[in-house]
């Protein structure tokens, strides 16, 4: 049986910390502090600039939020959708029900409706992609990189440093639609990943943290983006 979203569930996407402004620290604050008090809180991927577990190094740029977030998660039903920025994390997060991009998309129920979850890359990536993903998304592969850490994750995170994440999406309908094609027609569909904000028929595309500021909360069985 499907579990329940609830009422004031928050729902985070695309934070890309550290590199995006300080946001998702500030939010894991404000819950920390009591501040906000969201029953559930949605992790949608690419929370973390770049975060990857079996590496102690790569958790340095980020120490400050991945401490906060082990705290939190020991109160908190804390729900994380790895991105394709954020993976490998169910060792750095044992308090966290952390799901694989395999393991996506998630099911839920908001009141009756059934809700599909996703970070929001699975259906939209090409074959050599998700083959690449697959190789690095393991242990033994990051243990094999571990003799290079340094110089490969500073090369990647001075690259992601100065990347443009925000954009419009013109084309977005044809998207949406595709992955649409992938999930029962009547069930609302949650992604990240587009950075968007927006709703287009059944498809909630969430709104970047980084990007437009905003975050999703449960109101009244649907989802409103706030301005954080």
């Amino acid at each position: 049986m499907p579990k329940q979203i609830k009422q004031n569930a928050l729902f985070v996407a695309d934070a890309h910390y550290p590199h995006h402004g300080d946001e998702f620290l500030t939010l894991l604050k404000k819950i920390d502090s009591k501040e906000l008090t969201p029953p559930q809180l949605f992790l949608m991927g690419d929370i973390f600039d770049l975060l990857f577990g079996y590496n102690d190094y790569i958790q340095t740029f980020s120490k400050p939020a991945i401490e906060l977030l082990q705290k939190i998660s020991k109160e908190l039903e804390v729900i994380y959708l790895e991105g394709n920025h954020d993976f490998c994390l169910k060792e750095v997060f044992p308090n966290i029900k952390v799901y694989s991009r395999k393991e996506q998309p998630i099911h839920y129920k908001l009141g009756k409706r059934d809700v599909y979850l996703a970070h929001g890359d699975k259906y939209t990536a090409g074959a050599i992609f998700n083959l690449y993903s697959t190789i690095l998304r393991t242990k033994s592969t990051l243990t094999i990189l571990n003799p290079f850490e340094k110089q490969i994750i500073d090369h990647r995170m001075n690259k992601l440093k100065v990347k443009n994440i925000c954009g419009d999406f013109k084309g977005y309908a044809k998207r949406f639609d595709s992955i649409r094609s992938h999930y029962p027609k009547d069930a609302l569909i949650i992604e990240g990943h587009f950075h968007q904000a927006l709703q287009y028929k059944n498809y909630i595309s969430l709104p970047s943290l980084a990007c437009q500021g905003e975050v999703g909360v449960v109101k009244n069985g649907k989802v409103e983006f706030i301005k954080f």
